[in-house]
This record gives structure tokens, sequence and C-alpha cells, in this order.
């Protein structure tokens, strides 16, 4: 179900725009509010788990992800629907990491790679189906129904669960609560300013406001977590120099992954003429490709090692968001989109179980919920931080290449000024605004060119994550006890 709900909300979020008459800000809101508590609060979920018992925490998230979902579908105003998602991270953030660490607690250390390769496969197969599924019910029913199919879904869940087996750390502490509220309010405020930062100055109080509370933040984060006794986030893992360079590297890569499938399916449906179940259909090739190799690439982790699989991955990711770039998803399917979706897919594989395993290996097996929790966050961090990083650059690129473009016959150039004033709703820019039709191919012009520069920076983004699993040892290092 978290998987669905990252890669089915975009799809929605032209049609939610439109529904709830809802700027580019807010739709990136939606996706980030989610991501946001998620990804803070996934590293006390984990610690939760590790305590209180990592099947009883999983149990627990998914009731409350049912029911916020079901939220989400009747919200009736954009600043409803915010708050349900909201609520979804929160749940998600509790039930995310228990899965991965009750792996790591039953399988011994010599076939976990295999075990961590099964999970990401199923988890992929059962949710390839979600993109298309998802823009289907909103063809057919409404964009509503892309979250009320949790329903359904978290009631299996939950009947499925009854099987699984109970696992904790023993002597474990209190969960860090003030960690969690510390790290989710230093991010929270890092995400308002880069979401805002594009349509106000830096002298605006939201803007400059934000990077002085993350300012803030972030350094007491780590301050009480050196001290605090049972720190959610232990700062000892981080002395082992591969699970620092593998979260970093979980950061970047994921980064270049979220900021990319932001903007294609937007992309999909508002400019190239695409259904919800069309765009849906168009990104499936990236969950099968996922689904169906993420286990064999695993098992060859297990046999040669880690390190280049993580580096060939990172790659063929950054080579496939380029040629997206270059496409800009315009021609044919085949042409424009299904080669570059293929392969962010397939390097994807080539990369997570890998990545994921070398995670795991490095800390003992009594902190897997903490390992599990902080690589999570990393990956959750990184699809925050993209999205408000790919959207600030979209919107600034967007509205420069409005301005300088050379004027055509019939285009007034106070209208394009007075789009140029609402870029922050993109491809919306122009509704209802007095001669704007005569407007429409510069305003597909600039958009063709922040999607260019949207995709070059999240290619980057998985070029520095390549050359980084490529500078990590060759070796595990010693275990950090």
């Amino acid at each position: 179900m978290a998987f669905i709900d990252g890669s089915v909300v975009p799809i929605a979020l032209s049609a939610i725009q439109r529904d709830l008459s809802a700027d580019f800000a807010t739709l990136q809101w939606i996706v980030n509010i989610y991501t946001l508590f998620l990804g803070a609060l996934v590293l006390v979920g984990g610690a939760y788990g590790d305590r209180l018992g990592r099947r009883r925490v999983f149990l627990a998230g998914t009731i409350l992800f049912v029911a916020a979902s079901v939220a989400c579908g009747l919200a009736p105003n954009a600043i409803a629907l915010v708050a349900a998602r909201a609520a979804q991270g929160v749940g998600a953030a509790l039930m995310v990491p228990q899965s991965l660490a009750l792996i790591a607690a039953t399988f011994p250390e010599e076939t976990r790679g295999r075990a961590i390769g099964t999970w990401a496969g199923a988890s992929a197969l059962t949710t390839a189906l979600g993109p298309p599924l998802g823009g289907f019910l909103m063809d057919t029913l409404s964009w509503r129904a892309v979250f009320l199919v949790n329903l359904p879904i978290g009631l299996v869940v939950l009947w499925l669960s009854r099987g699984v087996p109970e696992s904790r750390a023993a002597n474990a502490g209190p969960a860090d609560l003030l960690g969690g509220l510390l790290a989710t309010g230093g991010l929270g405020a890092l995400t308002i300013a880069l979401v805002y930062l594009p349509d106000r100055t830096i002298t605006d109080p939201l803007v400059w406001g934000g990077f002085l509370v993350f300012a803030v933040a972030a350094p007491a984060f780590i301050a009480w977590e050196a001290r605090t006794a049972a720190p959610m986030m232990p700062l000892r893992l981080f002395r082992d120099r591969i699970f620092s360079g593998v979260n970093l590297l979980t950061l970047l890569l994921y980064g270049a992954l979220g900021g990319a499938l932001f903007v294609v399916p937007y992309t999909l449906t508002g400019l190239r003429g695409y259904t919800g179940a069309e765009a849906g259909l168009a990104l499936l090739p990236l969950a099968l490709a996922i689904g169906l190799l993420t286990r064999f690439f695993g098992s060859i982790g297990d046999r040669v090692g880690t390190r280049l699989p993580m580096a060939i991955g990172a790659m063929v990711v950054a080579v496939s968001i380029g040629w997206l770039g270059a496409t800009e998803a315009a021609g044919s399917y085949w042409t424009g989109l299904f080669g570059p979706i293929l392969g962010i897919g397939i390097g994807m594989s080539i990369a997570i179980a890998p990545l994921t395993t070398t995670v795991m290996n490095a800390v003992d097996q009594t902190e897997s919920g903490a390992a599990s929790g902080i690589n999570n966050a990393a990956a959750r961090i990184a699809g925050l931080l993209a999205v408000a990083l790919t959207g600030a650059l979209m919107v600034g690129v967007f509205s420069s290449e409005l301005l300088s473009l050379p004027l055509t016959p019939g285009v007034d150039p106070g209208v394009l000024s007075s789009i140029a004033e609402r870029a922050d709703r993109l491809l919306q820019a122009a509704d209802g605004m007095p001669g704007a039709d005569a407007s429409r191919s510069a305003v597909e012009q600039a958009f063709s060119a922040a999607f260019r520069a949207a995709m070059v920076l999240n290619a980057l983004l998985a070029i520095a994550a390549a050359i980084l699993a490529i500078s990590l040892p060759h070796k595990p290092a010693a275990r950090v006890t």
C-alpha cells in the first residue's frame, strides 16, 4: 500500500488540481506531506518495532494507514486532503520499516540478499498494477477511488498478518519522540522554504523562516541523538563507512527516481493527452522490471558483492532519465517513453537489493529496526527533497523561459507576463485568462524547457550515486557494536 500511494497519487494530480482548484505548490504538498511524515517518523517507527514488537507496530500502522486513506478519499477540499495525507504518512512510518526488519530478524546473513530481493520484487509485483488500476479508477469513477482502494487491500493485509511471527530487540529503551519531532519540524520547515521559494523572494518570512527553522532544528536533532540514551538514529552506526556511504547513495538514487516520477505523470496527463489509465500503463514497465529482476540481482549481489551492481544500476538510471529528458515523453509511446521508463526500472532493479542488503549487513541484528528505519528515511526524505527541488526548478525555468521566448503574431506580451506570474500552476497557468489561447504554444514551449531542466537535475543525482557506489570499500567493514 505504501508503494502504491507513492506511484498512484502523481497520476491523479492533474485531476485533483482541476477538482479542488489547487495550485502547483499545493500539489507538491499532497505528495510531500505524506513523504515528510513517512521520512521523518519512519525512524521512530523502526525504533518502536524494536521495542514494542515489529508485528504489533506493523498492524497498528496498517490500521492507521487504511483509516487515513478513507479520509483522503472523502476529503472535501485540498486542505483536508493534505491533512489526511499527513495521517497516511504517520501510518506508513509505523508500517514500512517493520516488514524489512522482520526479514532481517528471520533470515541469516548468507541468504538475506535473496530474501530482501524477494521482498523488493514482491513489493514491485503487487504494486505493478497500481498505476494503471489507479488511472482506471480515476477515469471511470474519480481520483477519490485512488485512495479508497486501500481499504480492501488493507483488510487483506490484516488477515495475512495473523501468521507473521513476532520479534523485538532485547533490552530496548523508550522510543525517541523528541528526535522524531525535531526531524519532522526541521524537514517540514525546509520543505516549506523550497516549495514557496520559486514564487516568493528569499526575504519572504515563509521562505527565510523555513530555512532558519531548519538551520536550528538540524543541529539540535544531531545533538539530541548524540546524548539521548535511546536514539531513534544511533549516530554510532554512521562510523561505519559502508553504512553511511550507502545511506547517502540511497538519498541520491531515490531522489533521482522521486523527482523524475513526480514530473512524468503530470506531463503525460496535463500535456501529452494521456488518460489516467494510460499514464498508469505507461509506467508499468518500470514496476514490472523491478518486480521481475530484483530477486535475480539480489542473488547476484550475494555471490559477487554489492558495490559494482549499485554503481551499474545507478548509472543505468542516470542514462535513462537523461534519455527521457531528450524525448520529453513526446511522440509515440514506443519512441518517446517506453525505452527510458523501462531503463529506469532495470537500473533500480540492479541497485535495490544490493543497496538494502549492504545496509542491513552493516549493523548488528538487534538494531535491524533502526537500520531499516534509517535507510527507509533516506529513501523517503530523498523523494521529499527531490520533489521540492524539482518543483522549484520547474517553476523558475517555466517563468523565465516564458518571458524570454520571441513573440509570435497574435500573442500579447501582457498576457505572457500574467501567465508567468501564475507559474506555480505550470500547464494550467493560462486557464481562464483572456487571450491565453494564442499563448498556448508559448506555455508548452516553456514547460518543455522546465521538463528538460528537471530531468537534467535528477540525472545528475543518479550519476553522483554511481560515483559514490564505486568509491565504497570492496569488503564490508567490521560490524558496529
